[in-house]
């Protein structure tokens, strides 16, 4: 019995090293990068208010009925603001319109929201996709990917690569070339956007202009220092992840397997582990105190040794996602204002591009 036992212990040993073979990239920790280090403002408090208030809706309930009311939740965080683009449904692909007054519909942003694949949606994040219509005057569209668990993660990969494909063109008008194309998200929409950057370059389609990632999840097999370091500094993520760290990874690993169908390991899931050469500039920002740091760390100085041009921008002590916050954070207008040179860096260097080729 001892012997069958030690079998298939080594089997399973043998093989969790044969289907999740993971990089080091420990190297990459060395990267040096800068810091805005200004004290967080007053109104970061209610900020953190906010997620407490988040935290305190699950109380009590589990499975489904949890999940249903953090999705309320979030649903709910832009209700209250004045924000006065205008907010159209779309069906096909599902998402939502977002045009700010007067903008440039053939300007576009693909917009890909947060919520760990599995709660948020265009409603969500209208505090973010309204600011993005202004300040890149471009109509944005939110889509509405499909979630889990109802749905397999990658049902949700194949919604945003068609939402992009048919992006390019059609606008909230109708059928339209896009003259400017932009790909952004945050936090889970984050790794949807840089993991839809590579399957573009690689299916040989127009690739974006650029790109905007807000906390992005880069690597889901948990292999970076902050997803540790960072649980008691984090509190969106720390209460909720928080308790992995004392799991074993190799078991985190096939869990992540099962409930994604999709091995952690694998590029679409976690884009950090992809070939990052080739892509547009990226701008991506993150916090010094979430436990996703060191994967935006990770993820800028691994592509810009491929030589892809990649921006990290951090802030200190911010919540994760914090942009989702403005007007009322200045940290968040702070990070728009960022976008917005971001934007118009890339525009101008397109300009000089045009004018050299012609």
């Amino acid at each position: 019995m001892f012997w069958i036992i030690a079998t298939v212990v080594l089997f399973i040993v043998a093989l969790t090293f044969l289907l999740f073979r993971i990089e080091d990239l420990s190297h990459l920790d060395k990267e040096t990068y800068s810091v805005r280090t200004t004290s967080p403002s007053a109104e970061n408090q209610n900020v953190l208010e906010r997620l407490k208030e988040m935290r305190r809706a699950g109380i009590g309930l589990r499975g489904k009925a949890r999940l249903m009311a953090l999705r309320k939740h979030l649903d709910s965080l832009s209700d209250g603001l004045e924000l006065t683009s205008e907010f159209r449904r779309c069906d096909n692909p599902r998402g939502e319109w977002v045009i700010a007054p007067g903008c440039d519909t053939r300007r576009r942003i693909l917009y890909i929201h947060g919520g760990a694949w599995a709660a948020g949606s265009s409603r969500s994040h209208r505090a973010i996709t309204n600011r993005l219509s202004h300040i890149a005057n471009a109509a944005v569209f939110a889509v509405d990917y499909r979630l889990m668990p109802e749905h397999r993660f990658m049902d949700g990969v194949r919604d945003c690569r068609e939402a992009y494909t048919w992006l390019v063109d059609n606008g909230p008008e109708g059928a339209g070339e896009a003259s400017f194309i932009l790909v952004a998200g945050d936090s889970a929409g984050g790794s949807h956007t840089l993991g839809l950057l590579a399957w573009i370059r690689d299916s040989g389609l127009r690739q974006a202009n650029g790109a905007v990632a807000f906390s992005p999840s880069t690597d889901l097999t948990l292999s970076a220092p902050s997803n540790r370091n960072n649980i008691s500094t984090d509190p969106m993520l720390g209460p909720v992840f928080g308790g992995l760290s004392k799991i074993p990874k190799p078991v985190i690993w096939w869990a992540t397997l099962a409930a994604f169908r999709i091995s952690p390991t694998s590029p679409v899931a976690s884009p950090l582990l992809g070939n990052l050469a080739d892509l547009p500039p990226i701008l991506i920002q993150a916090s010094t105190s979430e436990m996703l740091l060191d994967n935006a760390r990770r993820y800028a100085a691994k592509a810009n040794a491929a030589g892809s041009q990649v921006e990290l921008h951090t802030w200190s002590d911010m919540v994760h996602v914090w942009q989702i916050f403005t007007p009322v954070l200045p940290e968040a207008e702070e990070a728009f204002a960022d976008v917005e040179a971001f934007i118009k860096k890339i525009e101008a260097v397109n300009r000089e591009s045009e004018m050299t080729h012609t």
